[in-house]
């Protein structure tokens, strides 16, 4: 049978996930099996998108096929390239905050992150007036025209992420990828061969990523003391212009977490954003509730603050970060298109309360007061935002 070693590995999948060290409860397990689902999706349309030849890009992670702590403020794509072909990158830039581009030499794996041979946002680009741009990328050349980015030894994929800070006003752009020699030509058609290939291949990448993402939070969160945060720090296997600062919570349905962080304005990051994830290592729920928060969506205090406050309980403020159920996980604060370094001042200061006591307990309390009302209608600008930008 054809897909065998693809149905092998779904049986090998669940296992992973019914017998993963963190789950408790039901709903841990129930968003277990939805994680998977998307898994298997993903897994299906990356093996199928392996084309280093016939490179084109291909969503690496999206609303129903999360991984690796996804960004909800951000578009995930990425091509798979070989070192030894050059490949022509067109695209027109949109009104998005941050446009950036980076080079691995490989993939995520359970034992270590790829390396990042070149990270760089669209500041390194000549860009038209009208948005336009071009970027070259292939062997190292003694005759490389300007702007031309060498790819090297061991590169195999370039990702593009694009950012949002104002779900709202904001607008992608598009890009394309060829490679230079191949342009007018087609791939051979496929094989049953090849297809039994990409089968296995499917099964391959879905084992995985599931084991990858279930390591990372031992790396670089479960370390530390539970119910705080890293200074900012340069993410791992992350861009060379983004900090971040990490943690894990738990909280009792009566506690709330605050998490205090200065705003660092345009000057220095044109976008910051918190958001929080499941043990599963995946964001929540972002398009029917508020669980991620940019500085543009959120309140900032009169000193100059961003104070969000964490809980199962609504305490009826405009920074709220809705637990959805749940008392662990992970928060994830990002800083991009960083202007300079970052310092343990930039970054956030973390205190645990009562719910109930935060009135007196949250500076500028009046200030950030929200009705019912307002609460919705953010959702409902979530909702719809989150439904444009992902169309194509």
């Amino acid at each position: 049978m054809l897909t065998k070693s693809f149905a092998d590995a779904v049986l090998e999948a669940e296992q992973i996930i019914t017998t993963a060290p963190h789950v408790r409860t039901a709903q841990d397990l129930a968003e277990g099996y939805d994680y998977l689902a998307g898994s298997i999706q993903a897994s299906l349309h990356l093996a199928w998108a392996y084309q280093r030849d016939f490179p084109f890009f291909v969503q690496s992670t999206g609303p129903y096929t999360k991984l690796g702590l996804d960004n909800p403020d951000t578009v995930y794509l990425h091509a798979y390239l070989r070192d030894d072909a050059e490949y022509l990158v067109t695209g027109h830039r949109g009104t998005t905050t941050d446009l950036s581009f980076q080079v691995l030499n490989g993939d995520y794996s359970p034992v270590e992150v790829p390396d990042s041979l070149t990270a760089f946002d669209d500041r390194a680009l000549d860009i038209a007036a009208d948005g336009a741009f071009t970027l070259r990328l292939g062997p190292p050349r003694l005759d490389a025209p300007p702007g031309y980015v060498p790819l090297g030894p061991g590169a195999a994929m370039l990702a593009v992420r694009e950012v949002y800070s104002d779900w709202v006003s904001e607008r992608r752009g598009t890009v394309c990828i060829q490679r230079a020699d191949a342009i007018g030509s087609a791939p051979p058609p496929a094989d049953e061969a090849q297809q039994a290939k990409r089968y296995g291949v499917a099964g391959k990448i879905l084992l995985s990523r599931l084991r990858t993402f279930l390591a990372f939070p031992e790396w670089f969160y479960l370390r530390e003391p539970v119910n705080t945060l890293t200074p900012p720090r340069r993410t791992p296997g992350g861009l060379a212009t983004q900090f971040s600062a990490a943690g894990h919570f738990e909280l009792a349905p009566d506690q709330a977490m605050i998490v205090t962080v200065p705003n660092a304005g345009e000057g220095v990051a044109p976008y910051q954003g918190i958001q929080l994830g499941s043990l599963w290592y995946v964001s929540l729920d972002y398009i029917n509730h508020q669980t991620s928060l940019t500085a543009d969506q959120a309140r900032t205090d009169p000193d100059g603050m961003l104070r969000f406050v964490i809980s199962e309980r609504d305490p009826g403020v405009c920074n709220w970060l809705e637990l959805t159920g749940r008392t662990r996980g992970y928060v994830q604060l990002r800083w991009q298109r960083l202007t300079r370094e970052l310092g343990p001042t930039d970054g956030p200061v973390v205190s645990v309360v009562p719910v109930a006591g935060l009135a007196t307990t949250l500076p500028y309390y009046p200030q950030s007061r929200i009705t019912p009302a307002e609460y919705t209608a953010r959702i409902a600008a979530r909702q719809a935002a989150v439904a444009e930008r992902m169309v194509g």
